[in-house]
Protein backbone atom coordinates (compact mmCIF):
# COMPACT_ATOMS: atom_id res chain seq x y z
CA UNK A 1 0.00 0.00 0.00
CA UNK A 2 1.39 3.74 -0.67
CA UNK A 3 0.45 6.66 0.61
CA UNK A 4 -2.83 7.47 -1.40
CA UNK A 5 -4.02 3.83 -0.17
CA UNK A 6 -3.75 4.01 3.35
CA UNK A 7 -4.88 7.92 3.19
CA UNK A 8 -7.92 5.86 1.61
CA UNK A 9 -8.14 3.28 4.19
CA UNK A 10 -7.68 5.92 7.08
CA UNK A 11 -10.34 7.99 6.18
CA UNK A 12 -13.34 5.65 5.33
CA UNK A 13 -12.51 4.38 9.40
CA UNK A 14 -13.44 7.12 10.34
CA UNK A 15 -16.10 7.65 8.12
CA UNK A 16 -17.71 4.97 5.83
CA UNK A 17 -20.55 7.09 4.10
CA UNK A 18 -17.91 9.31 3.09
CA UNK A 19 -18.89 9.97 -0.44
CA UNK A 20 -16.19 9.10 -3.34
CA UNK A 21 -16.19 13.30 -4.85
CA UNK A 22 -15.65 13.95 -0.72
CA UNK A 23 -12.72 11.82 -0.21
CA UNK A 24 -11.32 12.10 -3.47
CA UNK A 25 -11.16 16.10 -2.54
CA UNK A 26 -10.09 15.41 1.01
CA UNK A 27 -7.02 13.60 -0.86
CA UNK A 28 -6.28 15.78 -3.55
CA UNK A 29 -6.70 13.18 -6.50
CA UNK A 30 -9.52 12.52 -9.01
CA UNK A 31 -12.46 11.19 -8.16
CA UNK A 32 -12.01 8.60 -10.82
CA UNK A 33 -8.69 7.83 -9.48
CA UNK A 34 -9.89 7.41 -6.23
CA UNK A 35 -12.88 5.05 -7.16
CA UNK A 36 -10.60 2.88 -8.77
CA UNK A 37 -8.28 2.78 -5.67
CA UNK A 38 -11.05 1.88 -3.29
CA UNK A 39 -12.35 -0.73 -5.62
CA UNK A 40 -8.55 -2.30 -6.34
CA UNK A 41 -8.45 -1.86 -2.45
CA UNK A 42 -11.75 -3.40 -1.83
CA UNK A 43 -10.58 -6.48 -4.72
CA UNK A 44 -7.05 -7.06 -2.69
CA UNK A 45 -9.39 -7.73 0.55
CA UNK A 46 -7.41 -4.50 2.67
CA UNK A 47 -11.33 -3.13 3.15
CA UNK A 48 -13.22 -5.84 3.62
CA UNK A 49 -16.70 -3.79 4.13
CA UNK A 50 -18.69 -1.12 5.57
CA UNK A 51 -20.75 -1.55 8.93
CA UNK A 52 -23.14 0.98 11.08
CA UNK A 53 -21.84 1.33 13.82
CA UNK A 54 -24.63 0.73 16.97
CA UNK A 55 -24.77 1.68 20.33
CA UNK A 56 -25.43 -1.67 22.20
CA UNK A 57 -27.58 0.55 25.32
CA UNK A 58 -29.87 1.35 22.47
CA UNK A 59 -30.42 -2.32 21.01
CA UNK A 60 -31.08 -2.89 24.96
CA UNK A 61 -27.95 -4.52 25.35
CA UNK A 62 -26.01 -2.16 28.48
CA UNK A 63 -24.52 -5.08 30.27
CA UNK A 64 -21.39 -6.33 28.13
CA UNK A 65 -19.15 -9.59 29.47
CA UNK A 66 -16.21 -11.37 28.46
CA UNK A 67 -16.51 -15.16 29.05
CA UNK A 68 -13.48 -17.14 29.25
CA UNK A 69 -14.80 -20.60 27.99
CA UNK A 70 -12.49 -24.11 28.39
CA UNK A 71 -14.09 -27.12 26.51
CA UNK A 72 -12.67 -31.06 25.72
CA UNK A 73 -12.28 -33.21 23.99
CA UNK A 74 -10.39 -30.53 21.87
CA UNK A 75 -11.19 -32.08 19.04
CA UNK A 76 -11.48 -30.45 15.77
CA UNK A 77 -15.34 -31.76 15.51
CA UNK A 78 -16.23 -30.28 18.91
CA UNK A 79 -14.10 -27.21 18.78
CA UNK A 80 -16.35 -26.43 15.14
CA UNK A 81 -19.67 -27.21 16.62
CA UNK A 82 -19.20 -25.30 19.61
CA UNK A 83 -17.56 -22.20 17.59
CA UNK A 84 -20.95 -22.92 15.19
CA UNK A 85 -23.52 -22.55 18.30
CA UNK A 86 -22.26 -19.88 20.20
CA UNK A 87 -22.02 -17.62 17.04
CA UNK A 88 -25.43 -18.20 16.49
CA UNK A 89 -26.67 -16.98 20.12
CA UNK A 90 -28.07 -13.92 20.02
CA UNK A 91 -26.57 -12.80 23.13
CA UNK A 92 -22.82 -13.03 21.11
CA UNK A 93 -20.71 -10.23 19.97
CA UNK A 94 -17.99 -12.36 19.18
CA UNK A 95 -16.12 -15.33 20.05
CA UNK A 96 -12.06 -15.81 20.02
CA UNK A 97 -10.21 -19.13 19.69
CA UNK A 98 -7.36 -18.79 22.55
CA UNK A 99 -4.01 -20.22 23.23
CA UNK A 100 -3.28 -21.09 26.80
CA UNK A 101 -5.66 -22.01 29.42
CA UNK A 102 -8.88 -20.83 27.98
CA UNK A 103 -9.71 -22.42 24.27
CA UNK A 104 -12.30 -19.17 23.94
CA UNK A 105 -13.32 -15.94 24.77
CA UNK A 106 -16.58 -14.83 24.49
CA UNK A 107 -18.13 -11.78 24.07
CA UNK A 108 -21.87 -11.16 25.02
CA UNK A 109 -24.19 -8.36 25.64
CA UNK A 110 -27.40 -8.78 27.77
CA UNK A 111 -30.06 -6.81 29.43
CA UNK A 112 -28.97 -6.79 33.27
CA UNK A 113 -26.78 -9.01 35.48
CA UNK A 114 -29.99 -11.10 35.60
CA UNK A 115 -30.08 -11.81 32.03
CA UNK A 116 -26.63 -12.36 31.95
CA UNK A 117 -27.21 -14.87 34.68
CA UNK A 118 -29.97 -17.07 32.88
CA UNK A 119 -27.93 -16.86 29.97
CA UNK A 120 -25.02 -18.27 31.69
CA UNK A 121 -27.16 -21.06 33.17
CA UNK A 122 -29.07 -21.91 29.91
CA UNK A 123 -26.13 -21.81 27.43
CA UNK A 124 -22.92 -22.45 28.84
CA UNK A 125 -23.91 -24.82 32.18
CA UNK A 126 -25.48 -27.21 30.49
CA UNK A 127 -22.67 -28.23 27.55
CA UNK A 128 -21.29 -31.27 28.33
CA UNK A 129 -17.92 -30.31 26.42
CA UNK A 130 -17.70 -27.22 28.57
CA UNK A 131 -15.62 -28.39 31.35
CA UNK A 132 -15.18 -24.68 32.81
CA UNK A 133 -15.91 -20.82 32.12
CA UNK A 134 -14.93 -17.72 33.82
CA UNK A 135 -16.85 -14.32 33.59
CA UNK A 136 -15.73 -10.76 33.30
CA UNK A 137 -18.00 -7.80 33.23
CA UNK A 138 -17.43 -4.91 31.01
CA UNK A 139 -17.41 -1.72 32.89
CA UNK A 140 -16.36 0.14 29.13
CA UNK A 141 -15.57 -1.21 25.83
CA UNK A 142 -13.10 1.28 24.12
CA UNK A 143 -11.85 0.72 20.36
CA UNK A 144 -8.94 2.03 18.13
CA UNK A 145 -11.82 3.26 15.02
CA UNK A 146 -8.47 3.95 12.59
CA UNK A 147 -5.86 1.09 11.90
CA UNK A 148 -3.05 2.35 9.89
CA UNK A 149 -0.43 -0.37 8.64
CA UNK A 150 2.31 -1.09 10.86
CA UNK A 151 5.86 -0.41 9.27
Amino acid sequence: MDEVDSAIVHHLQKDGRLSNRALAEKLGIAPSTCLERTRLLRQRGIIEGYRAQVSLRALNRSVQAMVATQIRPLRRDVVAAFEESVTRLPEVVSVYTMAGSDDFLVHVTAQDIDHLHAFLLDQFTNRREIVGFRTSIIYQHLTNPVLDPLP
